[in-house]
């Protein structure tokens, strides 16, 4: 068991914390928590701070340096911002793009991200609304930035906050670019002397438009669109733009479980919103046997992650694995597509059938 530090120990980094703290909520909660004496409440707030890595940073909102507030939000933001300046000339004009989910703090937070990134002289796309964790990635690419961040914790409890990091290749940062922010925000680096203030633009509607036509590119114009599907953003994001999507490609609208429709950030029919846990799926499949749908779909919070269902011959429904649907869109990829150039890959924790 590890000895807990005593209060006089906590002291003096709780209250650098709280001088450093822009936020007077999480200032009252620290304060509160001080004047206590409460030692177990401070030590878990200090004693193991939010680690930054590959996936960013995740954890329960909160104040101090092991919960996802303001100062942790702004002090990861600098780290980026000193990165994207040393990627190379013209970095900070190709800017980095900016995206959020709808949980609680995501706005407040990625307001702050913009502010430090343009302060630094980091010029910001934005995506303004609550819009798929996939849009950021994909704008990262479109326009040619430097990087992207969403705050967004994904599919973790209602309580919990995040953060993830795009690199200009559109895919999440892989080592040793985590391992360089992550020393740049404990350096707590400033803007560079004679900066001039990063441009804002917000681009939500030239990615939407650039999204939808490079989704519609994806299929068949004369394949089959007689489908009843069921839909799910599970109190998420993905509303915004799956449903308009299967529109504009030719299929009906989708039926969409009304319970589930509009972002809510506390998840109220979801003990947990994965749509990969036993149980996330009820109420649409309840719904799709209700009205005879050919298939359910699902996205987690910040639609980054898709379920499907089908019917089975004796009236159950069956939910697909991660490793299935890969499978099956692998299937169709190669099935569609031409040339030596063509690639195929799994991941280490991936079924091996792909090579088949």
């Amino acid at each position: 068991m590890t000895d807990q530090p005593s209060l006089a120990e906590l002291c003096p980094e709780v209250e650098a914390w709280l001088a450093g703290d822009p936020d007077p909520v999480t200032r009252a909660e620290l304060t509160e928590l001080l004047d206590a004496g409460d030692v177990t409440a401070l030590a878990e707030r200090f004693t193991h701070p939010l680690q930054f890595g590959t996936a960013g940073l995740r954890g329960e909102l909160g104040a101090g340096p092991a919960r996802m507030n303001r100062s942790v939000v702004r002090r990861t933001t600098a780290g980026v911002a000193s990165w994207v300046l040393d990627c190379g000339r013209g970095a900070a004009a190709a800017g980095v793009v900016v995206g959020r989910d709808a949980r609680h703090g995501s706005e407040r937070f990625a307001a702050d991200v913009i502010d430090v990134l343009t302060s630094f002289g980091v010029a910001v796309h934005v995506l303004a609304p609550p819009l798929p964790t996939p849009l950021t990635a994909f704008a990262v690419g479109r326009l040619g930035a430097a990087a992207g961040i969403v705050v967004t914790a994904s599919h973790n409890p209602a309580p919990d906050n995040g953060y993830k990091v795009y690199a200009g290749d559109g895919a999440q940062i892989i080592p040793p670019d985590d391992a360089d922010i992550a020393s740049a925000a404990a350096r707590e680096p400033t803007q560079p002397e004679g900066t001039t203030a990063g441009v804002v633009t917000d681009v939500t509607e030239g990615v939407l438009a650039s999204y939808r036509t490079a989704v519609l590119g994806l299929l068949d114009p004369d394949g089959p669109r007689d489908l009843r599907v069921i839909y799910t953003p599970m109190h998420g994001v993905g509303g915004a733009v799956l449903p308009g999507l299967l529109r504009a490609a030719g299929f009906d609208a989708p039926h969409i479980v009304a319970e589930q429709a509009d972002p809510d950030p506390d998840f109220p029919t979801l003990p947990f919103p994965n749509p990969e846990e036993p149980g996330a799926l009820d109420l649409a499949v309840a719904e799709a046997a209700r009205v005879g749908a050919d298939v359910v779909l699902a996205n987690d919070p910040d639609a980054d992650r898709l379920a499907v269902a089908v019917p089975g011959r004796d009236g159950t429904w069956r939910s697909f694995t991660g490793n299935e649907l890969g499978i099956l869109l692998a299937e169709e990829c190669l099935r569609v597509t031409t040339g030596a150039d063509r690639l195929v890959a799994t991941t280490v924790v991936s079924s091996s059938m792909l090579s088949a």
